[in-house]
């Protein structure tokens, strides 16, 4: 009988060591990985019947390789416990979310480590099963929301759905490029060939040919991204953050409409649609090619912030309970009218995904079936922060006198700019009496000296 085979994967030589000596005297079969880049033709190789995969690597962190292989249909299903030394509540979500069995925290405790283990092979059986019913339930998704801006989005996003000229999402933080990126995928002619997730922050200059274009050395193939999205859709989430050699890298194979793989010497044909994500102004920063931007970007769509379309904001509660519970079992819990209309007077720095955290931790913590205006505003004081701009902030928490400060400090502080810190231009500008401006400026800790001075 074939000894089941566990794969380790950690950047910590002591570590991969010891889990392999205590699975292996276990009876597993035990191979290792000390990076993403191992992680992945060992996984190729070896269709692993469990994985047990470090958060915190050097190269490529667990949580981007967990999304990358939770994307790529074409690996057999495979239950993947993370481990991590600095564990927190957020990242334990993100990782279940991306599909993940479990979540345990280093130091490593032997008996729950070997529970754990025997839990996810058990689950083995069930997971082909469920990652196919996952798959169905998500890919036809589509986007919630009966506002003017989701409306008009959706029709956007389908009308070039059938092209397959390269889009970019531009978009918040948060604001579900992502999943609008997806939703494209699902309504083009490709919807049935791979969707390949790549985050531009994890491809390092010194790596990039290699995860773009894959390794060959003999018989022994690695697919790098391109390959992968083969005649399906290559998603580069964050473009901006791609480095100047997977700048230049993609760009020539683009060009050329082929590569050829890190130690290979035959052309491999570029077939694949390419959907970008980009925070606004992108296209300003002076490290991105323009010649790049230019190929990328035939297409932009905007991907407005939840703050510009809050009539959603119920019906988008509604969904994540809905789907949440379906998805992970736990409690329902009705969110009530008062906790409803407070949230959709909420400016949402975080956006969509804020709100699908807040509703994931809401349901995770549980409580009395209807959730209270005095629970939510407790989980929102948690995320308050004055460290964004006005827009961001959440008014509605402060008393009134608070509130108007910060919306006269921050009025008076863009005007002030608007008016190259001329103080008598701005009074003119905003209405007010010189005297009685200067007061408020010094009331509110503005320094018009420093933003220009006198005029």
């Amino acid at each position: 009988m074939t000894a089941t085979r566990v794969l380790v994967v950690d950047d910590e030589a002591d570590i991969r060591g010891l889990l392999k000596e205590i699975l292996s005297e276990e009876g597993y079969d035990v191979s290792v990985a000390g990076n993403a880049s191992e992680a992945r033709a060992s996984r190729a190789s070896d269709a692993p019947d469990l994985v047990l995969l470090d958060i915190w690597m050097p190269d490529t962190d667990g949580i981007t390789l967990l999304r990358e292989w939770s994307d790529n249909a074409a690996l057999a299903p495979c239950p993947v416990v993370m481990m991590s030394g600095h564990g927190t509540v957020d990242t334990a979500v993100e990782a279940t979310r991306l599909g993940a069995f479990d979540f345990i925290e280093k130091p490593l405790s032997l008996a729950k480590l070997l529970r754990t283990v025997e839990r996810a092979l058990e689950s083995t059986k069930s997971l082909q099963q469920r990652s196919a019913a996952r798959r169905l339930r998500e890919a036809p998704e589509a986007p919630v929301g009966k506002s003017p801006a989701m409306q008009g989005l959706r029709e956007q996003v389908e009308q070039v759905a059938g092209f397959d000229t390269p889009v970019t999402l531009v978009g918040e933080a948060g604001s579900g490029r992502g999943f609008f990126a997806r939703y494209l995928h699902t309504q083009s002619p490709r919807a049935k060939q791979p969707y390949v997730h790549l985050v531009a922050a994890g491809v390092t200059d010194d790596q990039a040919a290699e995860l773009l274009f894959g390794r060959e050395d003999g018989e022994d193939i690695a697919s790098g991204y391109l390959e992968r999205a083969s005649r399906g859709t290559l998603f580069i989430d964050e473009m901006e953050d791609l480095g100047s050699e997977a700048q230049r890298l993609l760009m020539g194979a683009l060009e050329t409409g082929e590569f050829v793989r890190v130690g290979g010497h035959e052309p491999q044909p570029l077939s694949l649609r390419l959907i970008s994500s980009a925070l606004p102004g992108f296209e300003s920063r002076s490290a991105f090619r323009r010649d790049l931007t230019a190929l990328l970007n035939v297409v932009t769509l905007r991907v407005p912030p939840l703050r510009e379309y809050a009539e959603d904001v119920p019906e988008l509660l509604r969904h994540y309970v809905d789907q949440i519970v379906d998805r992970e079992g736990l409690a329902f819990r009705r969110i009530g009218v008062a906790a409803q209309n407070r949230l959709r007077n909420y400016p949402w720095p975080g956006n969509v995904k804020q709100l699908k955290n807040l509703v994931h931790r809401l349901l995770i913590m549980g409580g009395d079936e209807e959730i209270g205006l005095e629970e939510i505003e407790a989980l929102l004081e948690q995320d308050r922060t004055t460290s964004e701009p006005l827009v961001k902030q959440d008014l509605l928490a402060l008393p009134l006198r608070e509130a108007r400060e910060q919306f006269e400090r921050a009025y008076l502080q863009q005007q002030l700019t608007l008016c190259n810190g001329k103080v008598g231009q701005l009074a003119k500008r905003v209405g007010m009496e010189r005297t009685h401006l200067y007061r408020k400026l010094r009331s509110l800790g503005i320094d018009f000296r420093q933003a220009g001075g006198e005029d």
